[in-house]
């Protein structure tokens, strides 16, 4: 991408039509760019056969579509295909492919390493960067070879949206505006471990589906593996979701790594369902995957089905969520570009 050409990718219609006003361009032109870019997915603006030849030629002057393919890809025994893209001078991130039986969904990632420095997280691990642009979040979506039979997009990659939070409420917008991608705000779920401002703003100007990073339902014990619970209490944050309407087609889920001998008992289910009772959602419980230099295991099968078969039958509705791409280094928590940036650095 020429670093001197606005990225139409990733604008709003708002956008582009103060793009085409600024050019002289007639008012609809903005609405053929849009469904030139987000309907039909072009790459060039040559293939805007419905602009003029005067105007693309003007447009190419300034701006440029602004899609990018990945640089790298990685395809696990399971069918998960984790991608590499490039965000700028030696920065990558990864998104990950996860294909079902009557479901292909995208984890895309919405900053270059994390702020929250999870203790089971190895994004964290290599610290953070850069926010993502809107462009550069679309991008994931616009350039991986299975776009277009993509069921769901989850904001579950690197990175905490809620910290991204402009850039990620654009890239929604865009993803369910008529302008856009058209899909239902019920395809997107975005998660967080709670970043209170973002969080608001997400519940006030989204209506797509929230992921709450909980992991553990004891406070002090949650900060000792977040250490964001220190600035964002998951006490207040239920607070707030339990005063916040989840009846209708908005989903509230709850993110549970289940470790080994940590929290794994039936305490911490019936924590769990005491601090969920009577609150419209569902837990979705993870298996840990090892990341180097952290001393956590993973609880037993059998242990996850005792603790979701606990949570329902006390009104809490949960499932165990399928471990995919644990080859590729692509499941949960196993998202990192660190070495890769540090060779082309250095």
């Amino acid at each position: 991408m020429d670093a001197q050409k606005k990225s139409l990718l990733g604008c709003t219609l708002y956008e582009l039509q103060a793009i085409t006003s600024q050019l002289g361009m007639p008012r609809f032109t903005a609405k053929q760019i849009a469904s030139w870019i987000y309907s039909t997915k072009v790459k060039s603006i040559d293939e805007m056969t419905n602009i003029s030849l005067k105007n693309r030629e003007l447009l190419k002057q300034h701006n440029e579509v602004g899609a990018s393919d990945p640089v790298n890809a990685q395809r696990s025994v399971d069918g998960t295909v984790k991608y590499l893209f490039q965000t700028g001078d030696g920065n990558f991130v990864e998104t990950v492919y996860i294909p079902e039986e009557e479901r292909a969904t995208l984890c895309v990632s919405s900053q270059v390493g994390c702020k929250m420095n999870c203790l089971f997280c190895m994004t964290g691990k290599q610290g953070f960067t850069e926010n993502l642009t809107t462009n550069q979040i679309l991008n994931q979506i616009y350039s991986v070879p299975e776009r277009d039979s993509l069921t769901n997009v989850v904001f579950m990659g690197m990175g905490e949206p809620m910290d991204n939070i402009d850039n990620v409420l654009k890239a929604t917008e865009i993803l369910t505006a008529d302008y856009g991608y058209q899909w239902s705000p019920k395809r997107i779920t975005v998660s967080s471990v709670g970043v209170r401002k973002g969080l608001e703003r997400f519940l006030q100007e989204s209506e797509c589906h929230l992921a709450i990073s909980l992991h553990n339902p004891f406070p002090d014990q949650r900060e000792e593996l977040m250490p964001a619970e220190k600035a964002y209490s998951i006490l207040d944050l239920l607070e707030k979701l339990r005063n916040y309407d989840f009846s209708h087609q908005r989903r509230l889920s709850f993110e549970y790594i289940v470790f080994k001998n940590l929290n794994d008992s039936p305490s911490y289910a019936k924590e769990l369902v005491r601090l969920l009772k009577g609150m419209e959602c569902r837990v979705n419980l993870i298996r840990f995957h090892a990341i180097p230099n952290v001393p956590l295991e993973g609880a037993s099968m059998e242990t996850m089905i005792a603790f979701r078969d606990y949570l329902t039958q006390h009104g809490v509705f949960a499932t165990i969520r399928a471990s995919r791409g644990e080859d590729i280094f692509a499941a949960c928590g196993m998202l990192s570009t660190a070495e890769k940036q540090k060779k082309i650095k250095t």
